[in-house]
């Protein structure tokens, strides 16, 4: 890593935390006032490990039990975390649902399959636990935003392919069924990412960005397209059939980000599979648009746009809540 890669590294993850810091201060920011309830690092596993729990935000005036949201958070498999990025988790409850808001372990220490590992534990634990939070698991929706999106696209195809792998087992043979699936900003393949940099278009910061997705993440970052299978989900859906159906899928994704051609990858891929899915594309969008910058007229647009395909997904509405993107001081 050079010096100067270094440098813009360290001044990015300034900005998050800074962003980070403006929506945790920001009014409407405040679980409380909205009548969330947060459960703080709730364990999934018993390794005492902190990249073992979750944080469970749950509407307080529910009436019955609530749709249940499987969020994992992005951060190119080594930055972010569920603290950073909370304020997507508090918009699901907002909006009625139960969100249970998954750490997994990450960084060049806990390489594939560790994070996918973490989060197949976590939605068996949602499965066989989240009632006791007000959560229906019958009404499942798995959610994630760039790194996270690849982990809940993979997430998604061991609950709908017969895999081989112990953890990938523990998901089917527990029966997690999710009832759709709302990606934002997705890599769906992590492996060759100088599929995303043809020519230096991207410039030498960003397209350094991307190559550090697959050696965050991968153990040889080197291996040919799908040694690592599910690190590449999208691949997994391209090649083959599943044996359960694959759920609903919300494809977002700005018309900005260096990712998007892997959106439209997986959008021609499920058609082809006949599932059901709706592909937007924002303009102006950049990366991660609509977690990091929340308050944006574009940052809305894709989440009311992911809420209305969930509702019809989920085949429910639930009146009275107030309006989850709100923003403004209350």
């Amino acid at each position: 890593m050079t010096w100067r890669k270094r440098g813009a590294d360290l001044a990015f993850d300034a900005v998050l935390e800074g962003l980070r810091w403006i929506v945790a201060h920001h009014p409407a920011g405040d679980p409380e006032r909205h009548g969330i309830e947060v459960i703080k690092q709730v364990p999934y596993l018993p390794s005492g490990d902190a990249a073992h729990a979750l944080d469970i935000y749950v509407p307080r005036s529910r009436a019955g039990k609530l749709p249940a949201v499987v969020y994992i958070h992005g951060g190119s498999f080594r930055n972010l975390s569920k603290e950073h990025l909370w304020f997507a988790a508090l918009t699901f409850a907002r909006r009625g649902h139960v969100v249970f808001n998954l750490e997994y372990r990450r960084g060049g220490a806990h390489r594939y399959p560790a994070a996918l590992a973490d989060v197949c534990a976590a939605a068996t634990w949602v499965q066989e636990h989240g009632a006791r939070f007000g959560a229906d698991v019958n009404r499942l929706v798995f959610a994630g935003e760039s790194a996270g999106a690849n982990l809940a696209m993979a997430l998604a195809v061991v609950c709908s392919y017969r895999r081989e792998e112990t953890w990938a087992r523990t998901v089917w043979e527990a029966s997690v069924t999710p009832r759709a699936v709302a990606l934002g900003c997705g890599v769906f393949q992590v492996s060759r990412p100088q599929r995303f940099t043809p020519e230096g278009r991207l410039g030498p910061w960003i397209s350094a960005c991307l190559h550090d997705v697959a050696n965050n993440y991968l153990p040889d970052p080197a291996a040919a397209p799908g040694t690592y299978s599910l690190a590449d989900p999208l691949l997994v859906v391209e090649a083959g059939v599943p044996a359960r159906p694959l759920p609903p899928f919300f494809l977002g994704v700005g018309d900005r980000d260096p990712l998007q051609d892997d959106t439209e990858r997986l959008s021609r891929a499920l058609a082809r599979l006949g599932v059901e899915h709706e592909a937007k594309r924002y303009a102006g969008g950049v990366h991660g648009f609509h977690v990091l910058l929340p308050w944006t007229r574009l940052s809305r647009a894709l989440w009311e746009d992911q809420f209305e395909f969930l509702d019809r997904a989920l085949a429910r509405q639930i009146p009275g809540l107030d309006d989850p993107l709100d923003t403004r001081a209350m």
